[in-house]
């Protein structure tokens, strides 16, 4: 599929976004709500004004969103990126290739361009309406202020300009990338016990993660993978211990 115009990529974004992310919710959040509420990272719930803000700047990034795509490929500076349209334009082993090389590229792009939005001469204009949500619902995902999704949005221009792409890769890359999005902002968490510390899993990002990321503001600011965190000594302390007590919790808990 390639898009022939903003209105076409905004209204994919939109109900992509209000697809998956209301679908979560509605499971979550309603459908399976009383089994699993012992199970909440954090046990209280988010007040309908909190889904309301979320959804509204989650739709107004996605305006953001939208617009730089359409404005790389859809206008004459398609020519100086190189993004493809013909499948066998380069060879398969680059067309396999480039999405793991697209993941470790953005968790490397979000890692660092995330904490430098946390340094506080840059925080308020840019980071704070996420961190609005300090207890996120799927709708958090795209919750940004239009600074942070033109930086959000760079990685985007990044893929085309450095690497080739093709639509297939552009179109998975980032529906996967919206559905671990919903994932990291769920407020539950999915992975088994004990997988903070497996030696696969350590670096792994989690819900959990995340969610303490929220919460405390501070620490645990990677993506998809936990390695930079560690690597940087920026893991909170307490994570091992938060993940062991929420996924150890019994319904009397």
């Amino acid at each position: 599929m390639e898009f022939k115009s903003f209105n076409q990529i905004w209204l994919v974004l939109t109900l992509r976004y209000l697809i998956i992310a209301g679908a979560i919710w509605l499971i979550w959040y309603r459908v399976i709500r009383q089994r699993i509420a012992h199970k909440k990272i954090q046990l209280k719930f988010p007040a309908n004004k909190d889904y309301a803000r979320e959804i509204g700047y989650s739709l107004l990034t996605i305006v953001i969103f939208a617009s730089v795509p359409a404005l790389m490929l859809l206008t004459p500076f398609r020519q100086y990126t190189q993004y493809y349209r013909h499948i066998d334009e380069h060879s398969k082993v680059w067309f396999w290739l480039a999405f793991p090389v697209m993941f470790l590229m953005h968790d490397a792009y979000f890692y660092f361009t995330h904490r430098a939005m946390h340094h506080p001469k840059l925080f308020k204009y840019f980071h704070l309406v996420h961190h609005k949500s300090t207890n996120p619902s799927p709708f958090a995902a795209f919750s940004f202020h239009p600074l942070e999704a033109v930086v959000e949005a760079g990685i985007f221009v990044i893929f085309v300009m450095v690497m080739p792409m093709h639509p297939i890769h552009l179109l998975v890359f980032f529906f996967v990338m919206i559905v671990y999005n919903v994932y990291g902002h769920l407020g539950w968490e999915l992975y088994p016990n004990g997988f903070s510390k497996h030696p696969i899993g350590k670096w792994i990002n989690t819900s959990m993660s995340h969610n303490q990321h929220h919460q405390y503001f501070t620490g645990n600011y990677g993506l998809y993978f936990l390695w930079w965190d560690r690597w940087f000594g920026t893991i909170r302390d307490d994570y091992d211990k938060r993940f062991e007590e929420v996924k150890g919790r019994s319904l009397t808990a």
